[in-house]
């Protein structure tokens, strides 16, 4: 998707790959198995400096469980970033067959609804005072949040192939970059 959208995207999997970075994805998957490999890898730290020192990060699906500060799941040595205050509940739609798609109503994006894929996602379950909810379930609960340069969404922006959410994080990196 940013490479679409001209940017030079690379994948980091090692310390070094995180030189000269504007912004961090971090992608969907086994949000467990991803943290464990920070550690192994040494980017844990490095991530947790980099997102104190305000390089804009977002994180899908997975991704926002490993920014919350907290989750439902007390699993020992489940590695979070805890850089975001939300709490998150994992898999909280169920198992791979609950999985479905939706519009939603994000403003921050404009007045068009967004088409999003929920697939065996997270949800927040509470948000701290300076986290802005961008958007809601129709019943109200939490899938998109922003904090400062943080930003989180508990569904696959990617796969829809609307790159209004990849252009809203571009705008955060650009506004940290000036």
């Amino acid at each position: 998707m940013l490479k679409g959208l001209g940017v030079d995207a690379k994948a980091v999997r090692l310390p070094e790959h995180l030189d000269e970075i504007d912004g961090i994805i971090l992608p969907g998957g086994e949000s467990t198995t991803i943290g464990k490999l920070m550690i192994v890898y040494g980017l844990h730290e490095i991530l947790q400096k980099k997102i104190a020192a305000g390089v804009p990060v977002w994180g899908t699906c997975a991704g926002l469980i490993l920014l919350a500060r907290e989750t439902d799941n007390a699993l020992a040595g489940q590695p979070l970033l805890a850089s975001m205050d939300i709490r998150v509940r994992r898999n909280a739609f169920g198992s791979q067959r609950e999985s479905f798609e939706t519009d939603l109503s994000v403003p921050a994006l404009g007045e068009a609804p967004f088409h999003t894929f929920f697939i065996r996602g997270p949800l927040v379950e509470q948000a701290g005072p300076e986290v802005e909810v961008l958007a809601t379930l129709d019943d109200g609960t939490i899938v998109a949040v922003r904090e400062g340069t943080l930003l989180g969404t508990a569904f696959h922006p990617e796969v829809s192939g609307d790159t209004r959410f990849h252009q809203y994080f571009l705008r955060i990196v650009q506004s940290v970059k000036r």
